[in-house]
């Protein structure tokens, strides 16, 4: 059975949130704001797979032409992102180093992001904007100190990341990366969130992105560093998960500012990432205004 895809949006100036088929979106906002005013509020509620399947027999309400996608969760407490997560990712640094003992981690502010088929922007202060595609855990119970027993059970969907970021800001400071992962409009997520039922969805699925049709990233999530229970069971150990809450859980080795000469993206250029059971996640780019 395929499982229903649960997207925000805006339509004719407002925003919403809805249910995705394939012939449009049925517009659940419209139908319980009342309740639960943003996708937020229905994954607190645990309501992302029955509003949905209760959206499956109704005709749309918007055409998919007729929408700007945003990204799914409005507002998320947290945006946790994880780096060098996959092996030849970490091979990729060249430092003689063995895997890390604990996972390396950043934040990201949400406006740091846009929504699918909303062009990425290339800031005035820098040309090296890079691709990262990656898997976005979203949870959807709340726990502290959450055992890696039960860790997958705090999911409450899935989408899609791409974490772009500007190369040459990541290294203005000795110890952070901060500047160089929040410049507005930097990277996306969506396009939708696909309800988490089964550890298979995420145990050895493909990850890939491709630049102007070309595949730069090709990995698979059974060959993490720091399995999606290791996360969760880490990060809650110094901060309390929320329903809502973003995890970024790391891009394979192949991003631009890998290759000789480095491949940074350009005005014009389309990103996609994809992953099985989850979907694309397409962008192309633009010059700052």
């Amino acid at each position: 059975m395929k499982l229903p895809r649960l997207a925000t949006y805006s339509a004719k100036g407002d925003i919403g949130y809805g249910a995705v088929l394939q012939g449009g979106i049925v517009d659940l906002s419209a139908r319980y704001a009342k309740d639960y005013p943003t996708l937020r509020e229905v994954i607190a509620a645990g309501k992302l797979v029955s509003l949905a399947e209760e959206a499956a027999g109704r005709t749309p309400d918007h055409a998919l032409d007729d929408i700007t996608w945003l990204p799914p969760v409005p507002a998320p407490e947290k945006i946790i992102c994880i780096g060098v997560n996959y092996p030849d990712r970490n091979a990729e640094y060249k430092d003689g180093q063995e895997a890390p003992k604990y996972p390396s981690m950043f934040m990201r502010s949400p406006r740091s992001f846009v929504g699918h088929d909303t062009p990425l922007v290339r800031p005035r202060a820098s040309a090296q904007l890079d691709y990262e595609g990656e898997i976005v855990l979203v949870i959807g119970k709340s726990g502290r100190h959450i055992p890696e027993s039960s860790a997958l059970d705090h999911i409450a969907a899935l989408t899609l990341c791409n974490e772009g970021s500007v190369r040459d800001w990541l290294r203005h400071a000795k110890f952070n990366v901060t500047q160089g992962k929040n410049f507005d409009s930097s990277g996306s997520l969506g396009p939708w969130l696909v309800p988490y039922v089964r550890e298979s969805q995420i145990a050895d699925v493909r990850l890939t992105t491709h630049v102007n049709g070309e595949l730069r990233q090709d990995d698979r999530t059974s060959r993490l560093i720091f399995p999606f229970r290791t996360l969760i069971n880490y990060i809650s150990t110094f901060a309390t998960l929320v329903p809502g809450d973003i995890i970024v859980t790391g891009t394979p080795t192949g991003a631009g500012a890998r290759f000789d000469p480095p491949r940074y993206l350009k005005p014009g250029d389309v990103v996609e990432i994809a992953v099985e059971g989850i979907g694309s996640l397409r962008n192309g780019v633009v010059d700052e205004a």
